[in-house]
């Protein structure tokens, strides 16, 4: 039986379409198949034509290879996600906290795949669900790193209630609140003054955004909780909510928002067991001898 692996690629940089069709190359010198998104079929099929390549439908592959930054990671996880397939990113980005390679590695990348020589680790992602007042369900979404409630009007604050497990919490005026996985934990949560939550934790983070409240702090929940937002009738100020920084919605009066923990987890290959301290070390450049010694050095 043929085996399948997916090839996601940012949609507008050169060097990942270049990179992806090598490497599909490779793989099909070794009776590979291949599935990828359907803006870039036509592409690497003119680049790889002895390759077959497939447009993403509901068929799952053993493997996604995704070559981007972590935006590519979490679009591609739209698909993976329900499917359970794994994710091992090639960074083509910035900081690239998901992804496990660095251009100079890609050399060992065909072998990696093709011998199973990856690890899997399995996160926590959010479901996110909102509702009318009558308890009708008018959007749905998943976020792998975070969602946020956030305001339009930049001269107001919002006004939020936040209740966990069904139980009010407090009332904040603020820029807006997000709700964090541990995995987002190093986006848009540390940003904002949340903690660095380590991705085999399962937890959920909720963050004040600018609220004027003598109680504002970061707070880590059990992965069993309930985070219910809420915006009083008649809000002067419009909501919008954001999954992940890529999909959106206008909240109308009187809707409210729900997030929990999703069914289905995130899943991240990896090829080496490198200790989240080194990665988190290396992405942020963070002085291990402290900043008194790099002084000292000038």
């Amino acid at each position: 039986m043929q085996r399948t692996v997916a090839v996601l690629v940012h949609p507008e940089r050169d060097e990942a379409i270049e990179k992806a069709t090598q490497f599909i190359a490779d793989l099909h010198a070794m009776g590979f198949g291949f599935v990828v998104f359907p803006g870039d079929l036509e592409r690497i099929r003119a680049r790889v034509p002895d390759a077959k390549v497939h447009p993403l439908d509901g068929t799952p592959a053993e493997l996604a290879v995704v070559f981007g930054g972590d935006g590519t990671i979490l679009r591609a996880a739209e698909w993976a996600m329900p499917l359970g397939v794994p994710l091992l990113g090639v960074n083509l980005g910035h900081v690239g906290f998901l992804a496990e390679l660095e251009p100079s590695d890609i050399h060992a990348l065909p072998g990696v795949v093709a011998n199973r020589l990856y690890l899997v680790e399995e996160r926590l992602a959010l479901q996110v669900e909102v509702r009318d007042p009558d308890g009708r369900l008018t959007w749905v979404s998943h976020a792998v790193n975070e969602v946020s409630l956030e305001k339009i009007a930049r001269e107001r604050m919002l006004n939020v209630l936040v209740s966990v497990d069904d139980r009010p919490l407090s009332r904040w005026g603020c820029d807006g609140v997000l709700v964090s996985t541990p995995t987002g934990s190093t986006a848009y949560g540390f940003s904002a003054g949340g903690p660095v939550i380590w991705p085999d934790v399962q937890a959920i983070l909720v963050v004040p955004l600018a609220a004027h409240a003598l109680f504002n702090r970061p707070m880590v929940l059990s992965p069993s909780s309930e985070v219910r937002l809420e915006l009083p009738d008649g809000a002067r100020t419009p909501g919008i909510l954001w999954c992940d920084g890529r999909r959106s919605h206008d909240l109308a009066p009187g809707e409210w928002i729900s997030v929990r923990s999703h069914q289905h987890q995130v899943r991240i290959a990896r090829i080496g067991e490198q200790p989240f301290t080194t990665r988190l070390v290396k992405k942020f450049a963070l002085p291990v001898d402290g900043w008194r010694h790099r002084r000292s050095e000038r």
